[in-house]
């Protein structure tokens, strides 16, 4: 199941990746396949596309980069509604990196952050280096209500791709509305009732205790040892600097870097100073060969 056709001009996965019962995970690679293994993972809403650019400039950095799209969302096979919880998303994780018998270096952004913490935390996977993008244990409660209420919203559809991008421009007043609409059909599908609708399954929305979550990201988080570098949007009203600060006290070997002028999607925002700061974490603490 899906919410709808694809519109013309998205472009297909190019690699797919069998998952726990019929779950399929959709990807993009960037770079050199024999460089060290990244995985990008995004946040909630969001698809791989958001890190085309990140990826692409990691990739010629010379690692070896992957974007999958969460389950539920863009080309990623939807779940049963009780199945979205974070094990689920650790285990489909755990479905990509296997198959290339590498360690890896982890980049989550807010879900995929929370998703990467947890799979290094408890021990489900053996990464080379974590990289939390805007997400840590103390989350700021009216910053993911209201991601939820924008991920909410009109569950009956768009009319037009204009509603749409109204939509998007409400919820990131800060970034200038764009022009043309072309880019805002990686976010959305055509349902049967010639409506737009949101790319993700809406049943996703239900599946998680917020406080239950949070203790769990605060215990695995107890746990890391490894490289870690925690980079946080300026703007974000998501992760504030106070739990950024809470992460560091709990992590103390974790590097710091907070992008001035960036909101919660840090790497949309500023896409330059992100990659920046990663690869200069990375080839630091994982070179790329």
């Amino acid at each position: 199941m899906s919410a709808g056709n694809r519109l013309p001009g998205t472009p297909e996965p190019e690699h797919r990746w069998q998952s726990q019962g019929d779950v399929i995970i959709a990807g993009d690679s960037f770079g050199d396949p024999d460089g060290q293994l990244v995985v990008l993972q995004h946040g909630g809403g969001q698809t791989r596309h958001a890190w085309k650019g990140a990826g692409e400039t990691l990739g010629q950095a010379g690692y070896h980069v992957l974007a999958i799209d969460a389950r539920g969302h863009s080309d990623s096979s939807w779940a049963p509604a009780d199945e979205y919880g974070v094990e689920f998303m650790v285990a489909d994780l755990k479905a990509v990196v296997d198959s290339f018998g590498k360690r890896p270096i982890l980049v989550g952004a807010s879900m995929g952050g929370g998703t990467s913490l947890v799979a290094v935390g408890e021990q489900h996977i053996d990464a080379a280096a974590l990289v939390l993008v805007d997400m840590a244990p103390r989350l700021e409660p009216s910053g993911t209500r209201k991601i939820q209420e924008f991920m909410n919203q009109k569950p009956e559809g768009f009319d037009s791709l204009e509603e749409v991008a109204e939509a998007i421009s409400n919820y990131q007043p800060h970034r200038k509305r764009p022009r043309k609409l072309d880019g805002l059909a990686k976010n959305v599908r055509l349902g049967d009732d010639g409506k737009y609708h949101w790319h993700w399954d809406p049943a996703r929305r239900n599946t998680r205790r917020m406080s239950h979550y949070i203790d769990r990201l605060s215990a695995a988080a107890d746990n890391l040892t490894l490289p870690t570098l925690l980079v946080r949007g300026g703007l974000s009203d998501v992760l504030t600097e106070e739990g950024a600060q809470s992460f560091l006290q709990q992590c103390p070997h974790a590097e710091y870097v907070n992008v001035q002028n960036a909101a919660h999607m840090v790497a949309g925002d500023r896409n330059d100073i992100f990659s920046d700061a990663v690869i200069e974490f990375l080839k630091r603490t994982v070179p790329p060969n």
